[in-house]
């Protein structure tokens, strides 16, 4: 028996709207959860029967056909559990991106690896934009799986349109950045210094409001 952790209780979440095989489950959170919480199907196989373990839901064979399959079903210590769970506070979230530790460290590549970097953001963001329109479109048009939902399904998709517009927009403005620069590669002090004040600009104001006006 492992510890509960963030996927436990997204399977947990699901299974409390019905019950599912592992196979399901994995499918499901692949449709709903991918873009807040990615996982590994392995990971996704596996936790089911933790689940089982702890007393937060029951697993069943049931035959379909010539094959069976096991489905897991929540039980009322999951369902409190999985109550408890949403009004904990959540752990901050967490950035992971490729492209951005390319940009850090952009300065000992060339300047066509950073276009690179930014492009990829750009074709990522474009992509998600258009994943999300379709995910929009098939609701509107069916309801989904679940339409009792859909005003939450609709409160997280806006921060995923929304994070993806901001990743395409930023990477549009970075390689405008990118063109101002006077050579590429490291600057003299002097020159990063102003770089720096002028690529954050008005975020030093914000940086200087939070700080309560010093510096």
């Amino acid at each position: 028996m492992r510890d509960l952790t963030t996927t436990s209780y997204a399977i947990l979440g699901l299974l409390s709207l019905q019950p599912w095989s592992a196979y399901e489950l994995a499918k499901q959170m692949k449709r709903s959860l991918r873009f807040c919480w990615p996982r590994a199907e392995s990971a996704v196989y596996a936790e089911p029967k933790n689940l089982v373990a702890h007393g937060l839901a029951t697993a069943s064979r049931q035959r379909r056909g010539v094959r069976s399959r096991t489905v897991y079903t929540i039980t009322p210590e999951g369902r409190e559990a999985f109550r408890r769970w949403l009004g904990e506070p959540s752990a901050p979230p967490e950035l992971q991106s490729e492209a951005l530790v390319r940009v850090v460290f952009a300065e000992q590549g060339t300047k066509e690896d950073l276009l690179a970097a930014l492009r990829s953001l750009q074709d990522h963001a474009r992509q998600l934009q258009r994943a999300m329109a379709e995910r929009a479109l098939e609701y509107l048009e069916s309801g989904g799986p679940f339409p009792e939902r859909l005003h939450v399904i609709g409160m997280a998709g806006k921060f995923v349109v929304d994070y993806s517009r901001m990743l395409d927009d930023w990477a549009r403005w970075a390689e405008q950045q990118l063109e101002r620069w006077p050579e590429f590669g490291p600057l003299p002090p002097e020159t990063a210094t102003d770089e720096f004040r002028a690529v954050l600009d008005t975020d030093l104001d914000f940086a200087r409001q939070v700080l309560g006006g010093s510096g």
